[in-house]
């Protein structure tokens, strides 16, 4: 008995040759770190196959030229395809401006089902915990790398929160929510 089947070697597939090449912000880290780390929070907190891979995938449609929501679907299923939409806070190149794409996304995300948040919440606490840690490295000057910079980021990880908690909850929401505080603390910004 198999935990999970070839679709998910295909996503791991199709996410190495994707962001091969590719760095976290202001780093010599490869991203594919993030989307393995999300997709093992996933895993973690219950997420099935189809959400593991979507957690994968999360940032396919908004950061790979070419990308399409219809070779998702066919490779992957409407499922997967439907979640890495709801996920994504642009799927057009070029992007609109930062901002616009993340209020748009936070007046979503408090309507999307379980099965998103999740993803979505794992997402943002890894991001999260990686600008913590980098914070403690390099204090503020850390958010010069950010198009949100210093404000405009820690407004929209306060925003996530009451997005997410919108008729949900989980163990991984409450970590969020630490990791945020300490965010905001370490920035030396109230947390509102």
């Amino acid at each position: 008995m198999n935990a999970y089947t070839t679709k998910l070697d295909e996503a791991m597939a199709l996410a190495t040759d994707s962001f091969r090449g590719i760095f976290r912000k202001g780093t010599r880290i490869p991203y594919l770190t993030h989307l393995m780390s999300v997709a093992a929070m996933v895993g973690e907190g219950g997420g099935d196959e189809e959400q593991i891979i979507a957690a994968m995938l999360h940032d396919y449609l908004e950061d790979i030229p070419g990308a399409t929501h219809a070779g998702l679907e066919a490779q992957f299923g409407a499922r997967v395809a439907r979640m890495v939409v709801a996920l994504s806070d642009s799927t057009t190149l070029p992007k609109p401006p930062w901002r616009e794409r993340k209020e748009e996304y936070v007046a979503h995300l408090g309507d999307e089902p379980a099965e998103v948040k999740l993803i979505s919440t794992a997402d943002k606490l890894h991001n999260c915990r990686s600008i913590v840690r980098d914070h403690q490295a390099r204090g503020d000057a850390i958010f010069e790398i950010f198009a949100g910079k210093k404000d405009g980021t820690l407004w929209y990880y306060r925003s996530l929160l009451p997005a997410l908690s919108k008729d949900w909850d989980h163990p991984l929401l409450e970590e969020l929510r630490v990791e945020v505080r300490r965010l905001h603390r370490m920035a030396a910004v109230p947390f509102e």
